[in-house]
């Protein structure tokens, strides 16, 4: 027979709920709206002062101190942030020195170019890839390959040379949107890092692998000698990539420590996307911040998410 054997209760200790340290209490919880301020900053500062609302108001703190002391910030893109249409918040923080450096990967530069040239992006993939056409814009291909091609005979990176190619560009239906263009116009470096084989444009006749491979390393040696900016007090945005950009991120840190002496040192680093993925927690929120920092990550809807964090920056440098 087996033998059950029970704690007795009658024997447990217990303290007075004055002596217990407690993690929340009245001055932290989340306030209503006042009908005397419903403003945008009466709303942040009505989030409860706990866990991801806590850390959104950190990485708001530290973009704004980057951007009021002139300490780099560096916005990773994957396609989807330009895709659901965050661009014009992307330059609205470029035209406030709170992004100094942009990097994209390809998917992400695709979006950019499609909005600014034709006025429109995001195929039908699921019907395209049912008759062979998704991806197959003949417009795109052409366009983009061109500009890659040309960028590489004139020692352009990926970036540089979309940027110049648009600027160039007599029909631009979205360059309002444009990230890549308001990077030329503002002369913040961009950069663009390509997986080859994993962007539509890849596919095309007209694409050039020497081209693609010359430019994107050119970019990647931008990206290494702009990284430098984040010591002391700079920040790392990986927006919406879960893969190419903490992987770029990782090699263009070790390389910039590696000619700096072991700096940038002492940076937020703060991915930001819709699940949790282990490159971007691994390679850009734990071992670059190992030196001194501190990284983050804030989960949710990129079109959502994103929003809230460049309109609480924008707020904080209002004059």
């Amino acid at each position: 027979m087996t033998d059950y054997r029970e704690a007795d209760f009658s024997r447990l200790k217990t303290v007075p709920i004055a002596k217990r340290p407690n993690k929340v209490d009245a001055s932290l919880l989340a306030k209503p709206p006042l009908p005397s301020d419903r403003s945008f900053k009466a709303f942040i500062d009505a989030l409860p002062r706990v866990l991801a609302a806590q850390d959104l108001r950190y990485v708001v703190d530290q973009i704004a101190a980057a951007a009021e002391r002139g300490r780099g910030v560096l916005a990773m893109l994957g396609g989807h942030v330009i895709k659901v249409g965050l661009g014009p918040l992307l330059i609205a923080l470029m035209r406030r020195r709170a992004i100094t450096i942009v990097a994209m990967n390809g998917s992400a530069a695709i979006h950019d170019f499609e909005l600014a040239a034709y006025g429109g992006t995001s195929e039908d993939v699921a019907a395209g890839l049912g008759d062979g056409t998704f991806g197959m814009a003949e417009e795109t291909g052409r366009e983009m390959n061109a500009a890659i091609a040309r960028g590489a005979k004139t020692q352009r990176g990926a970036g540089e040379a979309l940027a110049e190619y648009l600027g160039a560009r007599k029909d631009l239906p979205g360059r309002d949107a444009s990230v890549l263009l308001a990077c030329a116009e503002l002369s913040i470096p961009v950069t663009v890092h390509a997986a080859i084989g994993a962007e539509i444009i890849h596919q095309h006749p007209s694409a050039d692998g020497a081209a693609l491979g010359a430019t994107s390393h050119r970019d990647f040696k931008r990206l290494a000698g702009a990284v430098p900016d984040l010591d002391d007090g700079g920040v790392v945005l990986n927006v919406g990539s879960a893969v190419i950009m903490p992987e770029v991120f990782l090699k263009a840190l070790t390389v910039a420590r590696n000619l700096n002496s072991g700096r940038p040192k002492n940076f937020t680093a703060c991915d930001c996307d819709m699940q949790r993925h282990y490159r971007p927690r691994v390679n850009v929120v734990e071992r670059p911040t190992l030196a001194g920092g501190r990284g983050i990550q804030l989960t949710g809807h990129h079109e959502i998410l994103f929003p809230l964090l460049a309109w609480a920056v924008l707020a904080r440098l209002q004059p």
